[in-house]
């Protein structure tokens, strides 16, 4: 038996797919697919969430930009070359020491995509039958089990 996926809640084996108290054998399933299921409340809050991170990220730069654009046009108007240097200087230092603090946003946002933004669903004829073996709304894992399937859905069709 070869184990092609495990988790706490799926697990698919050349012999068998084990996902939400439902055993189904390989030998019995013809069509595999999957569907984009029903929109959940904690999808539409991730892509808030999304989009509030985008925000977040994009204004402090773009705000601190044209402060020190202005504050260099500024100086270098009054003929104080020096200074508008001096302030260039001093924000480009600045942002490269605030550069390692982006990594837990970048992250966060990273991640949000990773889970996707829909509900998957499993599906596979079983015996005549429609059945969906899996809804989750984390793409990741959802796409790791998926692929699973189809390996062992395509090893039973080879033997």
């Amino acid at each position: 038996m070869t184990v092609y996926y495990r988790d706490t809640s799926a697990q698919v084996t050349s012999e068998s797919i084990h996902a939400n108290g439902m055993t189904v054998r390989i030998a019995d399933i013809t069509f595999v697919w999957h569907d984009r299921g029903r929109g959940t409340a904690r999808v539409r809050s991730r892509i808030f969430t999304r989009g509030v991170l985008i925000v977040l990220l994009s204004l402090p730069p773009l705000v601190a930009l044209v402060c020190v654009v202005a504050l260099a046009y500024s100086a270098q108007a009054r003929g104080r070359w020096g200074l508008a240097i001096a302030i260039l200087a001093v924000c480009l230092a600045a942002a490269l020491a605030l550069t390692p603090f982006m990594e837990l946003p970048l992250g966060w946002l990273d991640r949000s995509y990773s889970r996707g933004s829909a509900v998957q669903e499993l599906w596979v004829q079983h015996n005549g039958q429609e059945l969906m073996l899996l809804r989750t709304e984390d793409a990741h894992r959802f796409g790791q089990i998926y692929r699973a399937l189809q390996r062992a859905v395509e090893q039973q069709g080879g033997d």
